[in-house]
């Protein structure tokens, strides 16, 4: 147990160095978005409207910080894996070490979730400068934690299987950026008709959401959002080893 954990802490070790060295502009860029969507949809669009008893600014706000969770942690993990592994080629010396697969994935996929868990942290702190949420629980930071795993083994899994930079565009076009604005990121769910509303259950952000927004406004926890969200954690988790092992090839 100690040696994998030596080993995970091998793999992040090198990105986590590049992460405090360029923590300044890396925080600066990952913030820049949520905060405009905050203004443009909070302030702008949605001000002086209410849903499900909240104001809008209180409702988009754990849906923002969602949103936020899931592009930081894949890009992270996602795109550094994609241009060393491509590019720099530097990943091949990592699948030369003595580190088990399960190390290397985890190793990948954490610096994801730092980086995720940093950039909702400060976008959470500055959502509290306009809008305070009224019963934040313990099963908040949780849901957090959950969404920024799933999303990490997500973007390893496109990062190991990608041929290329077009490859790695065409998912985040196609799945990431559908994904964001489609999952009651920005609205209710209650407002779909109930045939599109299962069609967006299927999208694990969808999940993070609901979860993240119950635990900031005092709503009832969806308890079966949280394991399904988890579910999408562990599927995404095993299909890095099949990633992984295609890679190889």
């Amino acid at each position: 147990m100690l040696q994998t954990l030596r080993d995970i802490y091998a793999v992040v070790w090198v990105d986590l160095r590049f992460l405090r060295r360029n923590l300044g502009k890396t925080m600066a860029l990952t913030l820049i978005a949520p905060i405009l969507y905050l203004l443009a949809f909070g302030y702008g669009l949605g001000r002086g409207a209410s849903i499900e008893g909240f104001s809008y600014l209180q409702f988009v706000i754990p849906g923002i910080l969602a949103l936020t969770a899931m592009t930081t942690a894949f890009n992270t993990s996602g795109l550094k894996l994609h241009v060393d592994r491509l590019f720099f080629k530097c990943f091949d010396e990592t699948l030369m070490s003595p580190v088990s697969a399960f190390s290397i994935i985890t190793g990948k996929a954490l610096i994801g979730v730092v980086r995720g868990l940093l950039s909702s942290a400060a976008l959470l702190l500055a959502c509290l400068v306009f809008s305070p949420l009224p019963a934040v629980s313990l099963l908040f930071p949780v849901s957090l934690v959950v969404t920024c795993f799933a999303f990490s083994f997500l973007g390893v899994i496109v990062a190991l299987l990608a041929k290329s930079h077009q490859d790695m565009t065409l998912f985040m076009s196609l799945v990431v950026l559908p994904m964001a604005f489609l999952s009651g990121t920005f609205f209710s769910l209650s407002q779909v008709p109930e045939a599109l509303s299962i069609i967006l259950s299927i999208s694990p952000l969808t999940h993070a959401c609901l979860c993240l927004r119950a635990s900031a406004l005092g709503q009832p926890f969806p308890w079966g959002s949280f394991f399904i969200l988890i579910g999408f954690g562990v599927a995404f988790f095993v299909l890095c080893f099949a990633a992984l092992k295609k890679s190889n090839k």
